[in-house]
């Protein structure tokens, strides 16, 4: 990167966020911390307005803003198979807005980059095979709504539905923060009915408002933290398998999602070694290798698995 293309980008860094550090600039642009230091100052020569706070970093003085003007072929690209991918995974509020900032960046970019963002709009598909719909419930998450009493550290009442016995009730939380995994959407929160951090998934909610009740959020852990505190509590059980290498390669979408540590490769078979969240989770997902899979241990694992089976053959009897 030459250093017109760097001191642009440092620009649009600073603006980016309240306090950037120099170190983080260095390793960004792949430069000496020095270099740094001399592209700041032609900034400010150049009459930038750059503050300076000794053991924090650089920032721009507030009201001052260049808007980005240019936007690379790969940076369009990027943008557009970003709104592909949050039109699918996002409920409807956020994939409006995201579709309106994106019909702005088109109207800055140069006009061969916007034929091209054209051509590639119907050359792009997420999630083919699903009869042209959403997930049910992606419609209506209100995520935007939890944003905003994320960023104004407020808290939310709404209706939730239980998945276990189907139970209605009425909750007040505080958010620690938003997560998507095994195909759903999460909200972690801290539950004054419960009295404990609690998972919410967004399509068991309903009739949300944010209340103007404030809490503090530094009584509560980041979601970082929280996650890695759930992880660390888990009860894990380690189990080793072996699998018909043939059948391995279909394993490739699931695999880490069941807690997959290693694997090494062998001639006929893999052997693999996961740590399990849940013995029976782990066996009924085994279930499905039938008799390409052969349970190396625990011995608990193959007892469960041969008691689901013993279950399937009388069921079916």
């Amino acid at each position: 990167m030459n250093r017109l293309d760097r001191l642009q980008a440092i620009l649009t860094a600073l603006q980016s966020k309240r306090v950037v550090r120099a170190q983080d600039l260095a390793t960004r642009f792949e430069v000496s911390e020095r270099t740094i230091y001399r592209d700041i100052r032609a900034l400010e020569a150049g009459g930038v307005p750059i503050g300076a706070e000794a053991g924090v970093g650089y920032f721009i003085s507030e009201g001052y803003h260049i808007p980005p003007v240019m936007f690379t072929h790969e940076e369009a690209r990027a943008l557009l198979l970003g709104g592909k991918v949050v039109e699918q995974f996002t409920d409807a509020t956020i994939a409006k807005n995201f579709n309106q900032a994106l019909t702005k960046v088109r109207s800055v970019i140069d006009i061969d980059k916007r034929d091209e963002l054209e051509t590639l709009e119907n050359d792009i598909i997420i999630n083919p095979f699903s009869m042209d719909q959403k997930p049910k419930g992606f419609e209506e998450l209100q995520i935007d709504q939890i944003k905003v009493a994320l960023s104004n550290s407020k808290t939310v009442r709404f209706d939730y539905t239980s998945g276990t016995k189907g139970e209605h009730t009425k909750r007040d939380v505080e958010p620690v923060g938003l997560c998507y995994y095994f195909g759903k959407w999460h909200l972690m929160a801290f539950c004054t009915l419960r009295k404990a951090y609690r998972d919410f998934r967004l399509d068991r909610i309903s009739k949300l408002i944010v209340l103007e009740k404030s809490y503090a959020r530094h009584k509560h852990p980041s979601l970082k933290d929280h996650l890695d505190s759930l992880i660390q509590a888990a009860e894990v059980t380690v189990c080793q398998i072996e699998v018909n290498i043939n059948v391995h390669r279909y394993l490739e979408s699931h695999k880490y999602q069941m807690g997959l540590v290693k694997e090494e490769m062998g001639v006929e078979t893999v052997a693999m070694t996961f740590a399990a969240y849940g013995i029976d989770t782990f066996a009924r997902w085994l279930l499905m290798m039938c008799d390409q899979v052969t349970v190396v241990s625990p011995d608990e694992l193959k007892t469960h698995l041969s008691s689901l089976v013993s279950k399937l053959v009388n069921k079916h009897n």
